[in-house]
């Protein structure tokens, strides 16, 4: 405990700094990077350890919000190792090619998934969510007006939320199980979870 403290401090000093002035510039990243090498001192990952295979072969593509960072696991009765999470803004599959599909395809064929949950949530920020909405923030924040008119991409298309969760929760779920690379023996279901409760309500 010794070392790790020494190593602790040391970390605090190299990414905290010794002034006043460094320590009130420290980023969020900084004060990460500090921790990381105490935790990995205290070999805090131990109770972590397991290894790529999904233990229930299970996968969930949920929505990228925080409150369900530890509420989703939690809810599902999910331990570190049981499934493998996909997160994206929405819980969305918004084409048959996207990185979400993807990495599904990988979990069924390289990780032995066998059953895929669809679980997006209440008062999620993507619906109504728009292009229109981005732009003006966009330009703003010193985006040239030309890369947001560009011709290769439909940005509207591309930042489009949706306006019925439920909605977009089966069109989803029907995007994954008519995937012509996913097989037919595998189990697609879709949830919508209560950001609050956890309380899951499954969508026909």
């Amino acid at each position: 405990m010794l070392i790790s403290l020494i190593i602790f401090l040391i970390s605090l000093y190299l990414f905290g700094g010794g002034t006043h002035k460094r320590k009130r510039n420290m980023s969020n990243i900084d004060n990460i990077l500090a921790f990381n090498q105490q935790f990995v001192a205290s070999k805090g990952y131990e109770k972590h350890i397991t290894d790529k295979y999904p233990d229930k072969k299970l996968a969930i593509l949920s929505c990228m919000d925080t409150r369900l960072s530890v509420l989703l696991p939690e809810a599902l009765g999910l331990k570190n190792g049981d499934a493998k999470i996909i997160k994206n803004a929405g819980a969305v599959v918004i084409s048959p090619w996207d990185s979400a599909m993807r990495s599904l395809i990988v979990a069924v064929y390289e990780l032995g998934v066998k059953e895929i949950m669809v679980v997006a949530h209440t008062t999620c920020g993507a619906c109504h969510m728009s292009f229109s909405h981005f732009r003006e923030e966009m330009l703003e924040r010193g985006i040239p007006e030309g890369e947001l008119s560009r011709t290769d991409v439909d940005l509207h298309a591309w930042l489009e939320g949706f306006h019925d969760t439920e909605e977009s929760v089966r069109k989803t779920v029907a995007t994954i199980v008519n995937h012509p690379l996913i097989p037919k023996d595998i189990d697609v279901r879709g949830f919508i979870i209560d950001s609050v409760t956890g309380a899951l309500t499954e969508i026909k």
